[in-house]
């Protein structure tokens, strides 16, 4: 009966996506949702954008495991992050009329630093599109009790995903997130209530939290775990600022406020609701202590099993039917947007330069074309990767962070940024995170990515300050005044 109703909700998913592509017309609409999203819209897409996963399945149980000092990255990283685009980015990429955040490092460095950063930030969604086939890959193989293999469920996930996303693009997305949205924030709301009674109420399942030292956020050893802890936040908080999903979701408001608005109210709805799957898995294991063993398990994937073992093994019917709504609601919210945003990006500056020719009606079958390549390869990772989905999204923000953070940053906010020194910062830091990542051992006190980062800053005041190189001409990309 349960999979009869994961079914119902599969249908009328699917339903309003190609319901939505009666709404594109041209490619922006494909990708920006020709720039008219209304408020409810834009902050529903942002959150259920955000709210995927790794929220719901990792992140609950990696406080579970070791407590907020644990979950740093996200939800903390993450809701910080779209503070920071809503206050300091989102009225410069929304007046810049571009169609995608490639667009961005084309018209302010050149043709260089297009290609070289639209090929690293669509690679880092491979990570983070992997962690949500995962889920719905785990998801479908817990519904059927095993008669799914998790393999199966990850190319099942796979296919209804590109079902709804593939023919209307953001129209999609938004249409379904808004929908979606309202799943996940009834779902978990309700379970949490009937959870947290099961375990004897809020106060017994906070202070059993509190007794067991879940809330210590700050490290308490030496400098090695602060730089650690300090990496895991900036990961997502600045890692994932030069990101298409994020730009996708500003430049699709219909207007500059909403624009801002929107990112502002979807990272701070994002961040209350984040703490919901949170105390829902630590009322579950006060109720099933025997869930605790998935905690310590050898395959570090098992721990994300914990809620979902705890709802099918403890709860009334109509309560499985609400959580499994609610999951698949924010696996396939964040899923969609996942494989949108690197299409577009690969699409539109990687592709479409050699092509300059290239026929509005050609874009979008290669828009679409892209999409299902780009999924393949998501799943070929999924299914060969041994990681948690929080690890596989940490992993994901950090390519950025070390190659395009500092280029967009200093783009928009210093006058002496230039292409030169666009081009050592973004080199730079790449390699001198990877380098650093091979040398790294448990004795390493800097992380990898910390010295990535700094190579970044050091390359692009080293280029500020070289003399200045020529003016790179921006050749217009379709959909730039």
């Amino acid at each position: 009966m349960l999979i009869a109703w994961v079914v119902l909700y599969l249908v009328v998913t699917i339903a309003i996506g190609l319901w939505a592509a009666k709404r594109v017309h041209n490619a922006r609409d494909y990708v920006v949702a020709g720039r008219s999203l209304p408020l409810y819209m834009n902050t529903a897409t942002v959150f259920a954008t955000w709210f995927g996963a790794e929220t719901v399945l990792s992140v609950s149980a990696e406080f579970a495991k070791s407590g907020l000092n644990g979950i740093i990255a996200d939800p903390f990283g993450s809701s910080f992050c779209l503070v920071l685009v809503a206050v300091f980015f989102a009225r410069a990429f929304y007046r810049m009329d571009l169609l995608t955040i490639g667009d961005f490092y084309r018209k302010r460095y050149g043709r260089t630093m297009e290609l070289g950063t639209s090929v690293v930030i669509a690679i880092s969604y491979v990570g983070w599109t992997a962690a949500q086939l995962t889920a719905l890959g785990l998801a479908f193989s817990i519904l059927s009790d095993g008669a799914i293999s998790l393999e199966t469920g990850i190319i099942l996930g796979a296919v209804v995903t590109l079902a709804y996303t593939m023919w209307g693009g953001m129209w999609s997305v938004a249409l379904t997130d808004l929908f979606q949205s309202a799943m996940i924030i009834v779902g978990v709301l309700v379970i949490a209530w009937v959870v947290g009674d099961m375990a004897g109420g809020a106060g017994k399942v906070i202070a059993a939290a509190s007794q067991a030292d879940k809330f210590a956020f700050f490290p308490k050893a030496g400098t090695k775990e602060w730089l650690a802890f300090l990496t895991a936040f900036l990961t997502l908080a600045i890692g994932s600022i030069p990101q298409q999903d994020i730009f996708q979701r500003v430049t699709s408001a219909k207007d500059e406020k909403t624009a801002i608005r929107g990112t502002l109210l979807g990272g701070v709805v994002y961040f209350a609701f984040a703490f919901l799957p949170i105390y829902i898995v630590y009322a579950g294991l006060l109720v099933d202590p025997s869930l605790g063993n998935l905690l310590n398990a050898e395959d570090a994937r098992e721990t994300q099993r914990v809620l979902p073992n705890f709802i099918l093994a403890q709860t009334p019917f109509w309560v499985k039917v609400l959580f499994f709504g609610a999951l698949l609601s924010a696996i396939f919210s964040t899923a969609s947007g996942a494989i949108i945003a690197p299409t577009s990006l690969v699409t539109e500056n990687v592709i479409r330069p050699f092509f300059p020719r290239m026929s509005d009606r050609q874009f979008l079958l290669t828009l679409r074309v892209i999409l299902v390549v780009f999924t393949v390869g998501a799943l070929v990772f999924a299914i060969n990767s041994k990681k948690t989905m929080y690890d596989m999204v940490q992993n994901a923000y950090t390519v950025t962070l070390v190659s395009a953070f500092v280029p967009l940053a200093a783009g928009i906010f210093w006058k002496r940024a230039n292409n030169i020194g666009a081009i050592l910062s973004a080199v730079a830091g790449f390699v001198a995170w990877l380098v650093a990542d091979m040398l790294s051992t448990d004795a390493t006190v800097v992380p990898a990515p910390l010295v990535g980062l700094g190579f970044s800053i050091a390359g692009m005041v080293l280029g500020a300050f070289l003399p200045r190189a020529a003016a790179v001409p921006a050749t217009p990309h379709h959909g730039e005044r």
